[in-house]
Order: structure tokens, then sequence, then C-alpha cells
């Protein structure tokens, strides 16, 4: 069994949401949206909300794009959550200089290529290219 002195303090604040009554879950919502909560908004709602606010608060939002493909992912559409990671069509060129040396890239429709072999993603490229962990759409300029 977990003690509260083992729980993070944003564990701690989380588990004492679910467990507020609804004047004191409305007291919380005040001070973490600065206004008080839409009538008829059910308890579950006002609890997720509270819960999300403070994870935010504490380790920040999603970037747009893990947002947006999330999204897709709970959508089903696995095409579109592909095309929101990268943004590129197969057929696409990238091309980057490192070092004075020019690289290539094709986008297909299963990855990436790059001299002659298959990626599933820019960040292994650009590992292969620099010999260090990057962020591949960041080293490919996107």
């Amino acid at each position: 069994m977990t003690t509260s002195a083992s729980l993070s303090s944003v564990e701690q604040k989380l588990l004492a949401i679910s467990e507020m009554s609804r004047e004191d879950l409305t007291a919380t919502w005040i001070k973490l949206f600065k206004h008080r909560p839409p009538k008829g908004v059910k308890r579950g709602l006002l609890e997720r909300a509270a819960a999300y606010r403070l994870q935010t608060r504490r380790f920040g939002k999603l970037k747009p794009e893990t947002h947006r493909a999330l999204l897709a992912i709970a959508s089903g559409d696995h095409h579109k959550q592909m095309s929101t990671q990268t943004g590129l069509k197969p057929g696409t060129r990238l091309v980057r200089e490192w070092h004075g040396k020019p690289y290539q890239v094709n986008v297909t429709d299963s990855g990436f290529e790059w001299d002659g072999d298959e990626y599933s993603s820019l960040s292994a490229i650009a590992k292969a290219i620099t010999g260090a962990k990057w962020s591949g759409p960041r080293f490919f300029g996107l």
C-alpha cells in the first residue's frame, strides 16, 4: 500500500480532489481557473478538469503536435496521426547539410529512406548522421 509520505505533492493533490466535497471542489476550481465552474457541470468533469489543470501547472501542457496526434489516435485515424507527426507526404525529399556534407532523406509510405536503408523515424536518421540523440524533425528543420 502506498503511504501519503511516498506520494509526490501533485499525487497528494490529485488524490485529495477525488475525496473533496462538492463545495471544496468548487473552491479548488475557482482557485485553479479564477472563476466559478459553469452551472450544471457534473462532478466527474470538475474533478478531471481540476486534476488536468494541476498537472499542467506542475509539468506543462502538451505540445500542439502531441495533442493533435493523440486526438488522431483516439479517433482511430492512423493515417492522419502519421501525417500529423511529420507533416510530410511520401515522395518528399529532405536535404540537410551537416559538417559540410549534404544528406538527403526520402519520405516513403512506410517511413523514411536514407543511404539505402529504411528508417521508421527521422530521429533515428539524425542519430545515425550525427552520432548524438536529436529530434529528427528539428534536425531537418521541420
